[in-house]
């Protein structure tokens, strides 16, 4: 196709040619009044002025672009939903071939939405087609259809919005779903990201229903286990109280019942991981005398800034009486009324070092102190050599909860302490440094309970292989018992030492239950599209685990043997949200993306959220699913020239924009050359031959 266009290349500048054609305009008013060939007359400069200018004819050989047509195919989770899947393939066939039909239409296809890195942000379909045009120039853009279900948060919220958005072409949305369809969600108003360790959390949520409705049942469940059972009433705020139980982090799941007939129940349920903190670790640590290990106890609870130490030495039993008068003793009466009777329970933990049944303690208080271990409180003792004496704790009701029973003798040598095989696998003797030596790389101990454990797990053996550190559960509560009163030695350094650090810091998490120090644990954490699952168990082989996908889906993952107690395995997360991992004992949570997509918090379609884009830019907003099946019926597509409405009740059109690209570009001088000269020529001789002919005829 040629096109032609008039190019103008002026010899002089253009304010001198404009002053030049001034002046030719005064002379030709003169010479219309004074002389005949006036005409001719301007002419002749008219042609002199247009040589000035340079004229040239442009010839440019162009061929027709092709109109593009996008079709923004919505990849969101939403659209996995019910028949929209399979509406979208059939609408996506239908669109492509009535485009094709139309001719000199290029259709492009935009897969956006898809879940990934950004899936909070939710489903944005304008800036995947801000990226899949940005090669296309806007004067070639005729059509943009999407198909979706109308669930667009990047959509413009008015026509203000949506004419900033530039399109020049019409916006057909083409919704998939059906009207009336039903979804009962859970919407967090307010969950705290942190707690303090024993104390409640308040979590704020709404049930919504798109049907309403009377109250339903709300789940709570923390780390799996099911905490509360709540009756919410749609659209109304609740309040769900949560315990944290322990340090790290607590997994609250909220789920509400299913409703009939909803489009999915991915949200209803809600996740919530809320981070155990401990406001003060308080501390009874009580001394039976003074001896060298009880600055070790001391200068180690001290020394951790979040720990609350209370500390009493009985330097005189009741039945060492000296004569001195009391108003002459410095010393401090032993409260025991309010430490194992009222306040008791005020203590995470309660140290008993080198103490013996003194009658400082009457037997009741005795018996308070195993009803706080049953009912989940921490007992550390530490033993010397007057426990396996009749006056000794054993023989006393904390002998009811000891995990080992002393036989009378006491062992008084030099000797190592060594990991035994069940400490091998536990975490908190697990990897001691200086412990992969064989003697250990520690100082030597010199004093040992003989004894013999009776429940829970042997983790450190002493002289002749006897049980050194031995612990166990009680109820809800856990018992450490030291056979030894030497570890001193180690925090002097003799003999190079030892980690009495690393050792009892462990020994007090694993008595404060913190996780990562559990005997018995699995473990579930996501990184990136990985979950790694650990098995932390004292057994000797770990059982395959169960995995449970966010939409129901069950696997069997076998887990190998990693190191000494520890079992892995990892798989990939093909779905976002929340997945659980049992062993049939255990179970555990991770979460795949953000823990409450922005995709799945609204999933009813809709035509209102595309509708200002669409009429800003002259398009359309419909329906395409078939009621009751995954059937679609498209609307006709046509071509139009420049109109204000690309769309009617039962067609949708592609803008035509007459687009073309230069392939060649030719050019001819008009002032130059025989045909210019000629021109100038016939304009100077023209006037000349006029007035010769017209004196003639006036001379005859």
């Amino acid at each position: 196709m040629n096109q032609f266009n008039l190019a103008f290349d002026p010899l002089l500048p253009w304010p001198v040619l404009a002053g030049f054609c001034a002046l030719a305009i005064v002379v030709t008013a003169f010479l219309v009044q004074r002389r005949r060939g006036a005409f001719l007359r301007a002419l002749g400069l008219a042609l002199l002025l247009g040589a000035l200018a340079g004229p040239s004819l442009v010839r440019e050989d162009r061929e027709p672009l092709k109109d593009v047509a996008a079709i923004v195919v919505d990849e969101s989770g939403s659209q996995t939903l019910a028949e929209r899947p399979e509406q979208t393939r059939k609408a996506l066939e239908k669109l492509r071939a009535a485009l094709d039909g139309l001719g000199g239409v290029e259709t492009r296809v935009i897969e956006a939405g898809r879940s990934g890195a950004s899936a909070q942000d939710g489903t944005r379909l304008f800036a995947g087609l801000a990226e899949g045009l940005a090669d296309v120039p806007a004067e070639r853009l005729g059509a943009v259809f999407m198909i979706t279900d109308g669930v667009v948060h990047d959509a413009p919220a008015d026509a203000d919005a949506a004419a900033a958005l530039g399109l020049r072409a019409p916006l057909h949305a083409l919704i998939t779903g059906h009207e009336g369809e039903r979804d009962r969600r859970i919407e967090l108003v307010e969950a705290p990201r942190f707690g303090i360790v024993g104390k409640d959390q308040t979590i704020e949520l709404k049930v919504l229903d798109t049907a309403g409705g009377g109250p339903v049942a709300v789940k709570v469940r923390r780390d799996g286990a099911s905490v509360a059972t709540l009756a919410a009433t749609p659209g109304q705020l609740l309040r769900a109280p949560v315990r944290i139980d322990h340090g790290g982090p607590n997994v609250v799941e909220i789920e509400v019942e299913a409703a009939p007939d909803e489009l999915t129940l991915v949200n209803n349920k809600a996740v919530v991981t809320i981070e155990g903190v401990r406001d003060k670790l308080k501390v009874l640590l009580v001394s039976g005398e003074p001896h060298s290990g009880e600055r070790m106890w001391r200068n180690l609870l001290k020394s951790d800034a979040n720990v609350d130490l209370v500390h009493f030495t009985i330097l005189r039993p009741p039945e060492k009486q000296d004569g001195t008068p009391i108003n002459e003793l410095s010393l401090i009466a032993f409260p025991t009324a309010d430490l194992f009777g009222r306040k008791i329970k005020d203590f995470d933990l309660i140290v008993f070092d080198r103490y013996s049944n003194q009658s400082v303690l009457p037997l009741v208080y005795f018996e308070n102190i195993v009803r706080y271990v049953r009912e989940g409180g921490a007992l550390m003792l530490a033993a010397g050599p007057d426990f396996s004496g009749p006056e000794g704790l054993y023989f006393s009701p904390l002998g009811r909860i000891a995990p080992a029973r002393p036989d009378g003798r006491l062992t008084e040598k030099p000797f190592r302490a060594v990991v035994s095989k069940d400490g091998e696998k536990h975490p908190v003797t697990r990897g001691l440094p200086g412990a992969d030596q064989s003697p250990p790389a520690w100082g030597e101990w010199f004093r040992q309970v003989d004894a013999e454990a009776t429940r829970g797990f042997n983790v450190l053996n002493g002289a002749n292989d006897k049980p050194l550190l031995v612990l166990s559960r009680e109820g809800k509560g856990r018992v450490a018992l030291l056979l030894t009163d030497q570890m001193w030695l180690w925090a002097r350094g003799y003999d190079g030492g030892g980690p009495h650090l690393d050792l009892l810091r462990r020994l007090a998490h694993w008595l404060m239950k913190e996780p990562e120090l559990e005997e018995e644990a699995l473990r579930a954490v996501a990184h990136g599209a990985t979950i790694d699952v650990e098995r932390q168990s004292l057994k000797a082989e770990a059982a395959p685990a169960t995995v449970t996908s966010p939409s129901g889906a069950q696997s069997v993952l076998a887990l190998a043997p990693a190191e000494p107690g520890l079992s892995r395995a990892s798989f990939p997360a093909r779905e976002e949200g929340l997945y659980k991992v049992s062993d049939g004992t255990l179970s555990a949570l991770a979460v795949v993306g953000p823990p409450n997509p922005r995709e799945f918090q609204e999933v009813v379609s809709t035509l209102d959220r595309l509708r200002p884009a669409a009429d800003a830019s002259g398009g359309s907003v419909r329906r395409v699913g078939v009621p009751g099946g995954e059937e679609v019926a498209l609307p006709r597509v046509v071509s139009m020239r420049e109109s204000p409405v690309y769309a009617g009740p039962d067609y949708v059109a592609v803008r035509r924009n007459g687009a073309s690209e230069v392939r060649s570009v030719g050019s001819t001088q008009l002032a130059l050359g025989f045909l210019g000269l000629a021109a100038l020529l016939a304009g100077v001789v023209a006037p000349w031959l006029y007035e010769g002919r017209a004196g003639a005829r006036a001379q005859g």
